[in-house]
């Protein structure tokens, strides 16, 4: 790693920091002179407190977002193409107005992601936002918090906002992928006496299991990515607060890179970021492997 001075190299008694910045006439700017640290930066991060929460506030979202979003998205698009009651003419369709409710759960993936933040931001505004103004009128005040402000509160906010933002995007995927499965599978099933709920663990997922792997990888990185810094970063005090209690590791490098003027320090943040990544990425592919079906 390199480490940026401005008067060449450190004293013993300063940090171990990667790039410290320059204050210039039109703003800041790093020094021309440096300085190899080696694995310093790693050892500084393996001591950073505020890293540690980061990484576990990512890991919390790359274990619980794919399986609340993955299992919504997988429900809405079953009842959407063959959870519907029996009609003249057809033993399998969805329920009525599908093809209404397709466009109501992709409507999230129309706006732009700082937009869905700014609107839930505004939402969870304890004095005028629209979830304590609900409550109120439902005659709850005693459950009106200060959402985004509570540290025990405000990455629950966080990521019930990235799951409604990204379910209708994977409704839309496996309902392509169950209007590929023949129906006669269904049918027999029925006739066998199969209720909904083992048609859809006998029958859909088995023969859908290719593409909601596919999604859960998607999703893990979704988590660990973009999704999660934009609406981390709009949404928060801080951005990250309260009390780092919603930082997470994308948002992490880019306060280190571009607040701090860090870009080593962030650099090494973002490899430990990828080695997440990859390691999530790799495990779902290991566990989730298992003969494949066709049809």
């Amino acid at each position: 790693m390199v480490d940026a001075r401005r008067h060449g190299r450190r004293g013993p008694g300063d940090p171990v920091d990667a790039d410290r910045v320059e204050p210039a006439a039109g703003g800041r700017a790093l020094s021309p002179e440096f300085s190899l640290v080696g694995f310093d930066n790693y050892a500084r991060m393996f001591g950073d407190g505020t890293f540690w929460k980061a990484l576990q506030h990512s890991v919390t979202f790359v274990l619980l977002l794919p399986v609340v979003t993955l299992g919504l998205a997988l429900f809405f698009a079953f009842m959407i193409n063959v959870g519907g009651r029996r009609r003249k003419g057809a033993a399998i369709a969805g329920v009525r107005g599908s093809s209404f409710y397709k466009i109501v759960y992709f409507f999230p993936q129309v706006l732009s992601i700082a937009i869905v933040a700014l609107l839930f931001r505004f939402a969870y505004n304890p004095n005028s936002g629209a979830l304590n103004s609900a409550l109120g009128i439902l005659g709850l005040d005693g459950l009106q918090k200060n959402w985004l402000g509570d540290p025990d509160f405000a990455l629950w906010c966080v990521m019930a906002v990235i799951v409604w933002s990204t379910t209708g995007f994977f409704v839309v995927l496996f309902s392509a992928g169950m209007a590929s499965i023949p129906k006669d599978y269904y049918e027999a099933a029925l006739l066998d006496g199969a209720g909904r709920v083992t048609t859809f663990f006998r029958i859909t997922v088995p023969l859908l299991w290719d593409t909601v792997q596919s999604g859960w990888i998607y999703m893990g990185i979704l988590a660990l990515g973009a999704e999660s810094f934009a609406i981390v970063h709009i949404m928060t005090v801080g951005p990250g607060g309260p009390a780092d209690s919603t930082t997470v590791l994308p948002l992490l490098v880019y306060q280190k890179a571009f607040v701090g003027g860090q870009a080593a320090y962030a650099t090494t943040i973002g490899v430990a970021l990828l080695i997440v990544t990859l390691a999530f990425a790799a495990l779902v592919s290991r566990v989730g492997r298992r003969e494949r079906l066709e049809f």
